[in-house]
């Protein structure tokens, strides 16, 4: 049997299995086996009928939905039209990167496996089922599953075996070559330019929105910045509906720029090209570090792995090499998880080996900065033109000396309109959150803390439309301090358009949720729900709030429909899955 070519196709949101697949990729090129790894939206699904060899990677995001760069191939692959033993030839292993803590952990991958076996496709080895919240993270799965993986192969193509494979320690070829340009000043400048009279936003041609006011939202004394922003997206062609996300990709800080700059002895102005489409060509050192290479973010193991192979400091190089092992993954965790220490940090404890570190070798060493997602707190019916977010500004301490920050929270939070016209490029994407279209349909939204941004959206929205039947259950801590849009609440339920339920926790002794609040008004709900056909929502924190407010739910179908344990989580499933239980959590 000839040498395979192995195609490695991944589903990332994050870029968790992204990082994956390159990793996979890594270990083919070592094993002197050709390989192509490709985001399974910029591969031509038609030609896997053609494949003898391919692993998916793929993540699961949101309610046990497709990431968004698998979405195309997804809808192609679950055509009924396929015929049945249309990938016979295909011998296929399936990895998914999942977190337990969803309900619907790894669905993309287990699905996508029964589909591709409907299709006649040959698996090698069970679906590997990682699990970001194992002590070790998803390394306790993947790694265990990739050496089955690799035996399978190898006694599936012996002719393998007479391949001598490289050594670990030798460095793999750059991904790409940077070519530095001498004097470039009549080229344009490298900015990521957008034309404000586009008509699709999108994550390759984001638009510009100029920032209107970034002002804070909790009480100045109050331990938590929450940003209350809104831009101008006037001329975008934007449309978003209550329940869409709006999707920024955050830049890094100056003083993180020139420290990168310094440890590898790069000139930030020097400028070059790059044969990459996602990036702009030419551009500057100082511009692809600032907008698109993750060096702020705790590093993956294949940081490590990569990194180990510059060593020429012997110290160095077992100390990174223990933290690329699998038997190393405590002392990594310890090190790098734990404490959440940067990439930027770690090349500063290893000065010997970032010496050593090549330009080339950029991006390959580091991911880029992945957009994040925030629910849309306005609607366009009330505020034509524009939109706005809640943003809870993330920092916490560990035991580095400096202080953890959100990377995109905290650029937002510093930037100032007030000090010149500043422009924030986004895109908008449809959310899980879906409202009812029939007038009298109430709706129960359950949204403690930052949870509440899309509800604000959805009852802006409604009460526009005449829509009144309106149940809002919202939490936080002090009544004084991060009580979000109170004056707005406060006028909706004057007017009629609005029944608002408040649980501040630590206004009190006994600490008050948003759970037992629900609880409270069990007779309300269950009329509600049994009787109006209400649809039911939450949206927050991942932690224990959704499953708490669940039970509650459930407790009052018991209570107050006379339903046994059985027959309430027979009705909470069937609300589920008709659409009329939703939820937007996070983590």
């Amino acid at each position: 049997m000839s040498q395979p070519t192995l195609v490695v196709l991944y589903g990332s949101q994050t870029g968790t299995a992204q990082d994956t697949a390159q990793r996979i990729a890594r270990q083919a090129k070592r094993k002197c086996i050709q390989v192509q790894v490709l985001p399974l939206d910029n591969y031509n699904v038609a030609n896997l009928i053609f494949e003898s060899l391919v692993v998916f990677v793929c993540a699961t995001t949101g309610q046990g939905d497709p990431p968004d760069n698998m979405k195309n191939f997804w809808m192609f692959l679950f055509k009924k039209s396929l015929p049945v033993g249309s990938l016979s030839r295909l011998d296929y292993a399936v990895l998914g990167l999942g977190d337990s803590s969803y309900p619907k952990f790894n669905f993309v991958a287990k699905k996508l496996h029964k589909r591709l076996l409907q299709l006649g496709a040959n698996v090698l080895l069970p679906v590997g089922l990682a699990d970001d919240q194992h002590d070790l993270g998803s390394d306790a799965v993947i790694d265990p599953w990739l050496t089955s993986f690799w035996e399978k192969v190898f006694t599936l193509y012996p002719c393998l075996a007479d391949v001598t494979p490289l050594r670990e320690d030798e460095l793999l070829p750059p991904t790409y070559n940077f070519h530095f340009l001498d004097d470039l000043k009549e080229e344009p400048d490298d900015r990521l330019m957008v034309s404000k009279e586009q008509t699709i936003a999108s994550q390759s041609h984001p638009f510009p929105a100029r920032l209107v006011s970034n002002r804070r939202a909790t009480e100045r004394s109050h331990f938590q910045d929450v940003r209350h922003i809104e831009f101008d997206i006037s001329g975008s062609g934007i449309k978003f509906g209550a329940g869409d996300v709006v999707m920024i990709r955050p830049c890094n800080a100056p003083e993180d720029i020139q420290e990168l700059c310094q440890l590898l002895r790069l000139d930030p102005e020097v400028r070059f090209t790059l044969r990459v489409c996602t990036y702009p060509s030419p551009c500057t050192v100082q511009h692809l570090i600032e907008s698109y290479l993750d060096i702020a973010a705790v590093p993956r193991r294949s940081f490590f792995e990569l990194l180990s192979t510059f060593a020429t400091n012997e110290l160095e190089r077992e100390k990174l090499l223990e933290f690329s092992s699998a038997a190393g993954q405590n002392e990594l965790h310890s090190y790098c998880n734990r404490p959440r220490r940067t990439a930027l940090e770690v090349l500063a404890d290893f000065p010997n080996t970032t010496a050593q570190i090549k330009v080339d070798y950029l991006l390959d060493l580091f991911p880029e900065i992945q957009p994040r997602s925030f629910s849309i707190a306005s609607s366009l019916q009330t505020h034509p033109h524009k939109l706005q977010i809640l943003v809870a500004v993330v920092q916490y301490k560990t035991k580095m000396y400096k202080i953890r920050r959100g990377l995109c929270s905290t650029w937002l939070a510093s930037l100032d309109p007030t000090q010149g016209e500043v422009h924030v490029p986004l895109w908008v994407k449809k959310g899980s959150l879906k409202f009812p279209k029939e007038r009298d349909t109430p709706v129960i939204m359950v949204g403690p803390g930052t949870g509440v941004a899309p509800f604000r959206a959805a009852l802006q929205e409604r009460i526009s439309e005449g829509k009144t039947a309106n149940v809002l259950f919202f939490g936080c801590r002090l009544e004084s301090k991060d009580f979000y849009f109170r004056s707005e609440w406060e006028e909706l339920t004057k007017a009629g358009h609005l029944i608002l339920f408040t649980a501040f926790s630590r206004d009190q002794e006994e600490k008050v949720y948003v759970q037992h609040r629900v609880r409270e008004n069990a007779r309300l709900l269950w009329d509600l729900i049994a009787n109006k056909n209400a649809c039911f929502y939450i949206a927050g924190n991942a932690k224990q709030m959704p499953a708490n407010v669940s039970d509650a739910l459930k407790q009052a179908f018991q209570q107050e429909g006379g339903l046994s344990a059985e027959e309430a989580e027979r009705m909470f499933e069937a609300m589920d899955r008709t659409g009329r239980l939703q939820s937007e959590t996070w983590s």
